[in-house]
């Protein structure tokens, strides 16, 4: 197993969001206060917690969003890769990879990008919660 992966094993699990930033560097923690505020503000009925060791947010029970600092930048992990295309030219000049988008944490965090992403995620959830999936219809009419 790689080095970076035994490392991050022996870390404890956060408790909380609170508890995630706090751990992290001092020139990380305002960057993510940001980045939590930004999906906080913007879809507020979404529900905080931790998951995969990081801080993130389910909307309906389904996974939304989730963010993580690291050594140089922090990162927006989405369950889903679909806003890039309706995002294409504010994303312009981002790293990107499978749902993912990294922000440099030398330039100012991106609040109103983070905020539309964190939109189009939760209407991607809500209209895929309004959809019986397949199947479903039939065990209701037994």
């Amino acid at each position: 197993m790689p080095k970076h992966r035994m490392r991050g094993m022996k870390q404890s699990v956060p408790k909380s969001v609170d508890e995630y930033i706090a751990a992290q560097p001092e020139v990380m923690r305002p960057k993510l206060e940001q980045v939590r505020a930004a999906i906080r503000r913007a879809v507020p009925e979404a529900v905080e917690g931790i998951g995969y060791r990081m801080p993130g947010y389910k909307l309906h029970g389904k996974p939304m969003l989730y963010f993580a600092g690291f050594k140089e930048h922090y990162s927006l992990f989405a369950a889903s890769g679909t806003f890039f295309a309706a995002l294409e030219d504010e994303l312009r000049g981002y790293e990107l990879r499978k749902g993912t988008v990294q922000f440099p944490l030398t330039k100012p965090v991106p609040v109103k990008l983070i905020g539309r992403i964190a939109k189009l995620r939760a209407a991607g959830i809500a209209a895929t919660a309004k959809k019986p999936p397949l199947g479903r219809e039939k065990e209701r009419r037994k």
